[in-house]
């Protein structure tokens, strides 16, 4: 990294940095709390609102979402007259899932092999860590040049949109002239990457029912109908041969260009077995990024241990379908639902219910933000020039606040590049991207605001 005043303070400020990741990590922010203690979300809430207060934000304020989390929301006044960004990020936490297949505690940021880890370190509790100490910087170095608004969202990992209906309800208070979502992340470490469109979601459970109750399977089995067998065969219509989604009226030959994923690259990302398949046909980036993706989540049913000879009279899965650019999500969950209900055999009652959803996005990469981002990927990451890349996941605010503020530009950037493995068991965020990434949004703000 070049010498440069915010590079310096930003190098400076990295120990802090660390200390304040492991504190907010140490919170079990899962926005479940059927399984997790609300305790633990609000502690997080907390924490992040005195950091903004301790900056100097004004109106610092925990917002109570109508899904019954709460967002942090502060403002800081720069000079008169100068633009308004937005800074995005969430507290809220997947679950650590098999915390026994964690290498060191979940929610006890650890340093190993050069990597943090840490349940959030990197999705998206760093994020929050990156906009703080792109300020700290800017502060350091001269001033910051523009008006801030920070809000960090306590249930983005949920999908129930709190925070987007919430905004729908009151447009005028994140309202800016850009927003840096913090959410994403580089295609692979010292690649700046901006992500400029992204997948939505929609999540369906369906239940299938059969018989009045649980029938011994060698009295009635080979004639009773089976729930547990009719819901797989229902779930297995969802995919072609060859692995590809394949739920009826929805299209997928979608194709992506731009920024290629090399396939062998992606097996290792991905950390699929020797001998088994890659799914799907087309590119990696075409099935990742372009195309819809089914995956079930989960299922209830009798677990092996403890199971007994019963022909099965209930059984339920939850679904998630991610839905590409171009693709009303709402349509696509119409779709979703009539193909469970049309491929569910032998009569079985079948119903489905939506409970959660989130548009796809699409970015404009033409606008002087876009220009702005590019000149401080430059400076921070030298010899690399910023790369644009599409996300499989999901970030359902971004389509809402494209709606409330269409003149807004809308940059994705982020800690979460595939060594990050973000979701699953050891989770880790590079400190390298961290601190470079928290320069470029300094310069960004700084070419911003010039421009």
């Amino acid at each position: 990294m070049s010498p440069n005043p915010v590079a310096e303070a930003v190098a400076a400020l990295m120990p802090r940095a660390r200390a304040e990741l492991a504190e907010l990590v140490a919170f079990k922010s899962v926005a479940d709390f059927d399984q997790y203690p609300r305790s633990e979300s609000e502690g997080a809430a907390n924490w992040v609102a005195d950091a903004l207060r301790a900056e100097g934000f004004t109106d610092v304020a925990l917002l109570d979402t109508p899904d019954g989390t709460q967002s942090v929301y502060g403002y800081l006044p720069g000079p008169e007259g100068a633009k308004t960004v937005l800074l995005y990020a969430h507290y809220d936490v997947q679950p650590p899932l098999d915390e026994a297949g964690w290498t060191t505690p979940p929610f006890e940021l650890t340093e190993r092999d050069g990597r943090w880890y840490g349940r959030g370190a990197a999705d998206c509790k760093g994020g929050i860590i990156m906009h703080l100490l792109a300020l700290r910087a800017l502060k350091a170095a001269g001033g910051i040049p523009v008006h801030v608004k920070v809000i960090a969202e306590g249930s983005e990992e949920q999908g129930t949109g709190g925070l987007e209906r919430y905004a729908e309800e009151h447009p005028g208070l994140l309202e800016a002239d850009t927003i840096v979502i913090g959410d994403s992340g580089n295609f692979r470490v010292g690649l700046p990457t901006v992500t400029t469109t992204l997948r939505g979601m929609t999540m369906v459970r369906v239940q299938v029912d059969t018989l009045e109750g649980n029938l011994h399977s060698g009295q009635f089995g080979g004639a009773a109908p089976d729930a547990l067998a009719a819901l797989i065969r229902a779930l297995d219509s969802l995919r072609a041969p060859d692995g590809s989604t394949a739920v009826d009226g929805l299209a997928g030959d979608a194709a992506w260009e731009g920024l290629q994923y090399d396939e062998a690259q992606f097996r290792k990302d991905a950390k699929v077995l020797d001998g088994v398949e890659l799914i799907g046909s087309g590119t990696v980036a075409d099935r990742i990024w372009a195309r819809p993706a089914v995956t079930v989540l989960g299922i209830d049913c009798p677990p092996v241990v403890g199971a007994t000879p019963s022909v099965q009279a209930s059984a339920r899965a939850l679904i998630s379908l991610r839905v590409p650019p171009g693709v009303d999500a709402a349509e696509a969950t119409k779709l979703l639902q009539a193909h469970l209900e049309a491929h569910t055999p032998w009569g079985a009652r079948v119903r489905t219910e939506q409970i959660g959803q989130g548009q796809p996005f699409r970015a404009d990469t033409g606008s002087p933000a876009y220009r702005a981002m590019a000149e401080a990927m430059a400076v921070a990451y030298p010899g690399e020039s910023m790369q644009y890349a599409g996300q499989g996941g999901s970030i359902p605010l971004c389509n809402t606040l494209a709606g409330l503020y269409p003149h807004a530009e809308i940059l994705l950037i982020g800690l979460s590049e595939p060594e990050a493995q973000i979701h699953a068991v050891n989770e880790s965020v590079s400190p390298e991207e961290l601190e470079r990434l928290s320069v470029t949004e300094a310069l960004f703000l700084r070419n911003y605001a010039a421009g």
